[in-house]
């Protein structure tokens, strides 16, 4: 019986390596049995997305941010999120607010978003694997012909089509993104 090899620890604390590299399987699995066509890239370990970006040599707006997002309501326990944004755009959080019915949104800390990911913060998949976590992209992100993120891993990045992506993550697509102000005409 083969075994695999201990994973080296890469990046900030966060879940154990087992954990996180349980999600990178996972993905890779789902995309397998799902027949998606991908490609892995391997690079030095980033989470940041502008960075990231750079490194995988595409524009910025083709990354899909995934952030945890916590949503309030009085009297009622807190709800999350996985919001997913171009990589150029922030997450517009009264939006997100008032979609899952909060009164307001915050960014979760960083111990709950990996809790609830079991992932290293700036390696959050774009795709829900946890009961409590709802995912919410915006639909900005299917205009790209192809979309990449970090694989659960600071050092494995997919480049996935975006269509794709969407029939087998099947996320809540509204529009989640800052837009940016308009510009007068005249």
């Amino acid at each position: 019986m083969k075994t695999r090899p201990t994973p080296v620890s890469v990046g900030p604390p966060g879940p154990e390596d087992g954990e996180e590299h349980g999600v990178y399987h996972r993905v890779m699995d789902l995309l397998a049995h799902g027949q998606v066509p991908h490609r892995l890239i391997h690079h030095e370990p980033e989470g940041r997305t502008a960075e990231a970006s750079r490194i995988r040599g595409h524009a910025l707006r083709q990354a899909a941010k995934s952030i945890v997002v916590r949503i309030k309501r009085a009297g009622v326990p807190p709800r999350h999120s996985v919001v997913v944004v171009p990589g150029d755009r922030r997450v517009d959080l009264p939006a997100v607010a008032r979609l899952l019915g909060g009164d307001r949104a915050a960014f979760a800390d960083r111990s709950t978003a990996e809790r609830l990911t079991s992932c290293r913060s700036g390696s959050i998949v774009p795709f829900s694997f946890h009961q409590n976590l709802e995912l919410l992209a915006d639909p900005e992100l299917l205009e790209q012909s192809e979309i990449f993120f970090n694989a659960g891993r600071l050092d494995r990045s997919l480049a996935v089509p975006a269509a794709d992506w969407a029939a087998i993550a099947n996320p809540l697509l509204q529009p989640v993104a800052e837009r940016p102000p308009a510009v007068p005409v005249g």
